[in-house]
């Protein structure tokens, strides 16, 4: 399948070729949403916007510093109050896709969560196909090492000349236990290793939360994969003997892909979540000179997410 409609021989932005849309339930809200991909222009950047909204400000950034922090999903929010939530399995379709300009229009205030993990966007996106920009690429460099700590879980961000993503999770439930996994993002390894691994809960957190208004949407073995002890209760199983810490390493991309431009650093994270990755992105920004935007060379630009991602090696279980 052709997914690029020409080449250069200087790295340059993307965006899609076409408009495409995707519908479902939100995961927490339980809300039908239809989300629409439009392509954008250079240096345009990622941007939500709320068709169901008729006056004021419609526009949400995708930008670490309009996060409302929240334990459960991801959380966008504009200058007016104006949010979109569980934005974080779209911003990992779109980085590990290697897109850097969409403009993504939503008639609800929570994106759709479909089969619980990105690859009914990736599938997408890549069959609509990717158009190159006249533009550089750009990308923050990772510095100095950043490390931030809330209880037991930590996250760090280090130097390296690509995004590397290493996740350690442990989980008192047998079915679970303890995973760790180590993946550089380049070379289509989103795609190929975690675009399919799906959101997960314990038994005892569905019942919390819907006692709280929250999971109103979820659907074990549609969209979400439910553990209770040494059992996995939803149909069908596993896709993978370790989805649970894939997936959140999905979670990662689609939080760490906030910063604006894609990275080039080391992330690890230890037990954490989306509001401590949040956390690390606004203490990496707030660190004098531990980051700096440039300008991508071919080099650069090979190790960056979605660069070697090939259609054969998408999964096809959407």
């Amino acid at each position: 399948m052709q997914m690029y409609d020409k080449l250069e021989d200087a790295p340059v932005q993307t965006t899609i070729k076409s408009a495409i849309s995707f519908s479902g339930t939100g995961l927490h809200s339980g809300l039908p949403a239809t989300v629409t991909l439009r392509p954008a222009s250079a240096h345009h950047g990622i941007w939500f916007s709320r068709s169901d909204v008729a006056v004021g400000d419609r526009l949400i950034p995708a930008r670490w510093d309009a996060v409302n922090r929240s334990p459960l999903c991801t959380k966008l929010e504009n200058r007016t109050g104006l949010s979109v939530s569980t934005v974080e399995h779209l911003m990992a379709a779109l980085a590990g896709c290697g897109i850097h300009n969409v403009l993504v229009e939503i008639d609800g205030p929570e994106v759709p969560i479909l089969d619980g993990s990105s690859v009914p966007f990736v599938r997408g996106i890549m069959q609509r196909g990717i158009r190159q920009l006249a533009a550089p690429v750009m990308a923050f460099e990772v510095l100095k090492t950043v490390t931030v700590q809330d209880g037991d879980a930590t996250a760090t961000i280090s130097p390296a000349d690509t995004l590397r993503i290493d996740f350690e999770i442990d989980f008192t439930d047998a079915a679970i236990g303890q995973q760790r996994k180590s993946l550089t993002m380049n070379n289509g390894s989103f795609a190929r290793e975690l675009c399919d691994s799906r959101t997960f809960c314990r038994q005892a957190d569905v019942e919390a939360m819907q006692a709280n208004g929250l999971a109103l949407g979820g659907a074990p073995g549609e969209n979400a994969v439910v553990f209770d002890g040494d059992e996995v209760l939803s149909p069908g199983g596993l896709r993978h003997a370790d989805e649970p810490v894939r997936h959140k390493m999905l979670d990662a991309l689609g939080d760490l892909a906030l910063a604006g431009a894609p990275l080039l650093g080391h992330y690890k994270g230890t037990r954490a979540g989306h509001s401590l990755t949040n956390t690390l992105l606004r203490a990496l920004f707030a660190t004098p000179d531990a980051v700096r935007l440039v300008t991508c060379d071919a080099a650069q630009a090979e190790r960056l997410p979605g660069f070697g991602l090939v259609w054969d090696e998408i999964p096809a279980v959407a």
